[in-house]
């Protein structure tokens, strides 16, 4: 009498491939049944200004000279001067003062430097001491150029 020994191996590997099958249409559904939404609801609009502002950081770093910024903390001043290469040109723009740590303490005023070369002097005796962000937003004919600086306010 002969007898046959029944292996199990190909019943084990056939209910692998079932459950593994079975686990990916489970994920498949699951998949088209989230919801996939935008960060924010304007997240195109948002991308083309920060590509725009990316544009803008390059054309600045492409100046032959950088914008200048110097802190005097004798004097609290603080003064922005533009490279000569833009010089005799129409300048407008916006100063952002930003304060990581306080919000309400964040302002912002008109950049708009005069004389040649292109100056502007702020007083900065009322700004609170400490850590600020500086970001120069300006145009010069009808290029846009950004930078932004890091501040320590300090009082002597």
């Amino acid at each position: 009498m002969s007898t046959t020994r029944r292996t199990l191996w190909p019943y084990a590997i056939i209910a692998t491939f079932v459950l593994f099958a079975g686990f990916i249409g489970y994920m498949v559904q699951r998949a088209f049944h989230t919801d996939v939404e935008l960060v924010s609801p304007d997240y195109y609009k948002q991308e083309i200004a920060y590509q725009k502002r990316m544009e803008s950081v390059a054309r600045t770093a492409a100046l032959p000279a950088p914008v200048q910024i110097d802190y005097d903390h004798a004097a609290q001043r603080l003064t922005l001067q533009l490279p000569s290469a833009l010089a005799g040109q129409p300048v407008g723009g916006t100063l952002h003062f930003f304060r990581p740590s306080d919000q309400k303490l964040d302002f912002k005023l008109p950049f708009a430097p005069v004389g040649s070369p292109a100056r502007q002097q702020l007083n900065t005796s009322k700004l609170q001491p400490g850590y600020w962000r500086l970001r120069i937003d300006f145009t010069v004919g009808n290029q846009q150029y950004f930078i932004e600086k890091e501040l320590i306010i300090a009082r002597m």
